[in-house]
């Protein structure tokens, strides 16, 4: 979202680092990824599922909105599993 600061959660920072997951492909999820699931609920903040294709790597992005104070919070980052999503990486199998 334009005008909102990106942080990161210490899982995210490691999970990205394990992954080797950029905060450029982040930042492109972030930009152009599609919304698979809501979750208006959580606590703190409102948070979503995103996905999008980065230089043909399928990635997932989990974020929260605090709104307030314009930022966006980065909860965990991961390439999408086959064994867990369908091959579109949008549908999670019936398992």
């Amino acid at each position: 979202m334009e005008g909102f600061k990106n942080l990161y959660s210490n899982h995210a920072v490691k999970q990205m680092f394990q992954r080797n997951i950029s905060t450029q492909e982040v930042e492109h999820v972030l930009r152009y990824g599609e919304t698979l699931m809501d979750y208006p609920d959580d606590n703190p903040y409102p948070s979503k599922l995103l996905f999008a294709v980065f230089h043909r790597r399928p990635l997932h992005i989990v974020c929260s909105y605090n709104m307030p104070e314009r930022t966006i919070i980065m909860i965990t980052v991961y390439e999408p599993s086959n064994e867990i999503w369908e091959s579109d990486f949008k549908t999670r199998k019936n398992i």
